[in-house]
């Protein structure tokens, strides 16, 4: 059954999605060439403590930090741990916190200094892609629409939707139904009703859409070594449409620098 959340609990889910597009927009600040990504992990960890909620990811399936931190090839999923950031590269944080029982669950990606032009155009459009997934979402529509969307606009720019991760539902449980791919057939999969909550979630190679895990068990990676980008948002479905849960003040673009 899907679930469909009180407007109490969408409440609360409004303050925990504010509190993590704060703790996104810090970490995105503060990201920089010279940094290990386990400081940026110390410095989640340091936030989430800050205002008082619990972290969504550490401990989750044995998951050992509190966000994920992927760079360039890596897809998802990635350790924070020793790696260096370094000028031209590109970062994805994944991160998801409880307030009040709730989950919510963003990412934004960070491109650092000096990236190429070609690898600026591919993080872009796979934030436009989020963007004509969000379009396509209003009460009656169904799951296949948003994916449908996302496929279109990304493979008709020469990108590859990866098949493997995609959204999904989330509330009392981090990932809850419907799942929600990045893929899809338009008028096709469970309708959306208002007070569902789902992570939308475009998860985008430059190059071809297969992946692997490294020896980690958590590391995703390009198959042929191609950039790979993730942009996410917790987003509730309204009578009218769609309302944004997890984005920093007005901005829904989760790509830094702006």
């Amino acid at each position: 059954m899907i679930n469909i959340k009180t407007p109490e609990e969408i409440a609360a889910m409004r303050e925990g999605g504010k509190i993590l597009a704060e703790i996104l927009h810090e970490l995105a600040l503060v990201t920089k060439v010279g940094m290990q990504t386990q400081e940026l992990n110390l410095k989640a960890e340091t936030l989430m403590a800050k205002f008082d909620v619990a972290p969504s990811f550490k401990g989750y399936r044995g998951f050992p930090a509190v966000i994920c931190t992927s760079i360039n090839e890596e897809v998802v999923h990635a350790i924070p741990g020793k790696r260096v950031l370094k000028d031209g590269d590109i970062i994805s944080i994944d991160g998801g916190v409880i307030h009040k029982g709730f989950h919510t669950d963003a990412a934004v990606t960070i491109m650092l200094g000096n990236v190429k032009p070609e690898i600026r155009t591919f993080v872009k459009t796979v934030q436009q892609s989020q963007e004509k997934a969000f379009a396509a979402i209003k009460p009656g529509a169904r799951v296949g629409d948003i994916g449908f969307a996302v496929q279109q606009w990304i493979e008709s720019h020469g990108y590859s939707v990866v098949r493997d991760f995609i959204g999904h539902g989330v509330g009392q449980q981090l990932h809850e139904e419907p799942e929600v791919p990045n893929c899809g057939k338009k008028g096709k999969g469970p309708v959306l009703l208002p007070g569902m909550v789902i992570a939308i979630e475009p998860i985008i190679n430059m190059g071809s859409r297969f992946v692997d895990i490294l020896a980690d068990g958590w590391t995703v990676v390009t198959r042929d070594g191609s950039m790979a980008c993730q942009v996410e948002h917790t987003i509730a479905i309204t009578p009218s449409g769609y309302e944004v849960l997890t984005k920093y003040n007005n901005n829904i673009n989760n790509i830094y620098p702006q």
